[in-house]
């Protein structure tokens, strides 16, 4: 008999050791290791010859002789989901997909298996029965004959059934409930989650058969399981938003086939995830046009622009230190904002909290916020509401100076679809679009003082 080996993994980020460690070298955590047995051999691994006839061999070949043509894509019925994907599903990809327990994961791709009648499609639950499942299905009033269901655990048994049917699409609910029996530990644990993993990877690349993950988060937001988990995978989407609201985003984290700038919303109803094809209209919906502190900003999210609403409340401050809190915003680039407007304008935020938040729950990285964060801030400083129908792109730089932003056509053409009258953009954009195409006015302005007079 073979020797059984064991070795020792950090429960945060899969650190793998020989012996026991106080404080992880990977993640600096302490007290996180854990033995795990790992037990291999002895077992047959499933071969996959014949079940794809387009299998690739292994053999060396020239980069010159490699087809350069583009990857063929399964469109799926969700435009959301093929814009987060880069256009569509890629064959033998590996997509993991993560989200906090009860956002709607399982009802999305749930859902995403049924529209796709056309494929033969395999769902693999190992958390819920198939009453459950069935439950859920008949909610969404969708009818699919090439639908399949298997509730099961053990990744051998699974990889025989999957031999017998041949699906096209394979989704997994979820990755840290499935175990392999070349592995001597319990389910959930690190090296069972890597091993299953590793086999869907494998399975994947030889069949050319997309593989979904469906995973959970831990309670710091990082996806449970080691980091080598994102590593191994083609493609990350977390599936974010909070359960007291309907609306969800899915973002692209990681994309070996597309842009990680996407983000797809969904709006979640009674009879599973609807598609919301124009979000704009959603993060201004429920503006009140008569109270300071509000702006809205022209943002870009991957090839899509949004317009979002910028909420600002400056009070004075009641306690010796004042408060800097943020909501879907960096608070670094809060206080970078501060010190410009109080060095450059003379605005006195010394002594006064300030509250900023994004409205309907989305966090914005875009450095186009800026100007519209100013504005919101000078609005409640000054307690006078901004001029309706108007609207901001524009990066702030140290000085003071309104700096340029990328596409500025669409962030313009997005304001004029949605009503806005005006939009106020960097002088330095002029070169970058043609006014007289656009109904709508744009001032073009080059600092941060000629926008307070401007406005107030």
């Amino acid at each position: 008999m073979s020797k059984i080996k064991t070795a020792f993994f950090c429960s945060n980020c899969g650190y793998e050791s020989a012996k026991w460690l106080g404080k992880c070298p990977g993640c600096a955590q302490w007290n996180t290791f854990t033995e795990e047995v790992l037990q291999k051999g002895g077992q047959q691994e499933v071969k996959w010859d014949g079940y794809h006839p387009e299998k690739k061999g292994s053999r060396v070949i020239a980069l010159e002789a490699v087809s350069a043509g583009e990857e063929k894509r399964i469109v799926t019925k969700d435009p959301e989901l093929n814009r987060v994907l880069g256009g569509g599903i890629v064959p033998g990809s590996l997509v993991l997909v993560a989200g906090e327990p009860g956002i709607g994961k399982s009802t999305l791709f749930l859902q995403n298996g049924l529209l796709a009648n056309e494929l033969v499609v395999l769902y693999i639950s190992g958390e819920e029965s198939e009453q459950q499942v069935k439950m859920r299905a008949d909610r969404l009033k969708i009818i699919n004959p090439n639908f399949y269901l298997l509730t099961e655990t053990a990744t051998q048994t699974i990889f025989q059934e999957i031999k017998k049917l041949k699906p096209k699409l394979v989704i997994v609910d979820s990755i840290q409930t499935l175990q392999s029996n070349l592995i001597d530990s319990s389910a959930g644990s690190v090296s069972q989650i890597r091993e299953c993993a590793a086999e869907f990877h494998r399975f994947a690349k030889e069949t050319g058969t997309p593989v979904f993950l469906i995973g959970h988060i831990t309670k710091d937001g990082a996806i449970a399981g080691p980091k080598i988990l994102e590593h191994m995978v083609d493609t990350v989407l977390q599936f974010e938003g909070d359960r007291h609201y309907v609306y969800r985003i899915l973002r692209t984290l990681k994309n070996r086939f597309g842009s990680t700038a996407e983000l797809g919303i969904y709006e979640m109803t009674g009879e599973g995830m609807r598609t919301v094809s124009n979000p704009s209209e959603i993060l201004i919906a429920q503006r009140e046009e008569q109270l300071s502190g509000s702006a809205i900003a022209a943002t870009i999210e991957g090839m899509r622009p949004l317009l979002v609403e910028v909420q600002a409340l400056v009070t004075q401050s009641v306690y010796g230190t004042p408060q800097r809190t943020v909501t879907g915003f960096d608070l670094r680039r809060l206080q970078l904002l501060l010190a410009v407007l109080e060095k450059r304008g003379g605005f006195q935020f010394g002594m006064k909290d300030v509250f900023v938040n994004i409205a309907g729950g989305i966090k914005v990285e875009d450095p186009s916020l800026d100007l519209a964060v100013i504005c919101a801030l000078l609005s409640s400083y000054e307690d006078i509401p901004l001029p309706p129908h108007i609207c901001f792109a524009g990066e702030v730089g140290l000085n003071g100076e309104i700096r340029a932003v990328n596409r500025i056509e669409q962030r313009i053409a997005e304001a004029e679809k949605l009503g806005f009258e005006k939009i106020i953009v960097s002088q330095y954009n002029r070169k970058s679009f043609n006014p007289k195409s656009f109904r709508i006015e744009i001032i073009p302005l080059g600092r941060v003082d000629e926008v307070y007079r401007q406005l107030f």
